[in-house]
């Protein structure tokens, strides 16, 4: 794999160098994120530690692979100013286990309670002169229902419903 570097630029402010290259890999896959880094890092006269690639895309049907990667002058200010999921991507940081969406983060117990003695509760006297409530439609009436019969138990023809025809609307 040959690199090319097309662009470079320097970043005083950030302390870095911004370069944009050219991979030309002939009979080759695509090179990936760390042998890019590899070959960029030999190029730039850098360690494989400072360089990071922010982004690389071959286009089809050649064999090059054109990016953009950034070269710091120390891992620290590299990891201090690049974003989370690029360092990670670069292997420069380890990802963040989430928990499984299923499992629920485990609580202390809360400390048990003490029980204190009740008093029983008398019942409160009902108002007089007042009917009491109706039962609501929700309640079910205790007592089975009575099993109807089936009209073919009753020795009936069951009807059968002929479709009325769709009336057709004049203009």
């Amino acid at each position: 794999m040959e690199i090319e570097i097309l662009e470079r630029k320097d970043n005083p402010m950030l302390k870095r160098v911004e370069v944009t290259f050219k991979a030309v890999h002939k009979r080759e896959a695509t090179p990936t994120r760390d042998s890019l880094r590899a070959e960029l890092a030999k190029a730039l006269k850098a360690t494989k530690d400072v360089v990071i690639v922010d982004g690389a895309a071959s286009s089809f049907g050649r064999f090059e692979t054109r990016g953009y990667a950034k070269v710091y002058k120390t891992k620290e200010l590299a990891t201090s100013v690049e974003r989370r999921h690029i360092l990670v991507r670069n292997r420069l940081a380890e990802p963040e286990v989430k928990p499984a969406e299923g499992a629920k983060p485990e609580k202390p117990a809360p400390p048990p309670k003490k029980e204190e003695p009740k008093a029983e509760a008398k019942p409160a006297p009902k108002p007089e002169g007042k009917a009491e409530k109706a039962p609501a439609k929700d309640e079910k009436k205790e007592g089975p229902k009575p099993e109807k019969p089936s009209r073919a138990e009753k020795g009936e023809r069951p009807e059968t419903k002929k479709p009325e025809p769709k009336k057709k609307e004049g203009k």
